[in-house]
């Protein structure tokens, strides 16, 4: 169960980034990526990301550029969110396979 605490810093962080992929996304040619969640640990250290991603082919290689980025990626969160939170959590990536999930189960249910 998530303190109040935990899930507006979550709602915060899920934001910042949502809007810091659109801007990098509109860059790139179809590509979609979408926060699609984030938990945060009790002691508001860790984020756990979760990206959705369109196309899912290019899925697991777009979580490991962004991996490989996140330190980017926390100064610039840092940058947006300096006046709302003291120490901007680590942050991990992973990749939410909730959408292809459930449209193989629509599959499935079809047949």
């Amino acid at each position: 169960m998530d303190s109040t605490r935990q899930q507006k810093i979550s709602r915060l962080i899920q934001k910042e980034l949502s809007e810091m992929f659109l801007l990098q996304t509109k860059l790139t040619k179809g590509l979609l990526v979408t926060v699609s969640g984030v938990k945060i640990s009790s002691d508001l250290s860790i984020a756990s990301v979760y990206l959705s991603i369109f196309p899912s082919e290019r899925g697991e290689e777009t979580v490991r550029n962004i991996n490989s980025n996140v330190k980017e990626i926390r100064y610039d969160l840092g940058q947006r969110v300096r006046y709302q939170l003291r120490i901007i959590p680590e942050l991990r990536f992973f990749l939410d396979n909730t959408l292809d999930y459930m449209a193989r189960i629509d599959e499935l249910l079809k047949q």
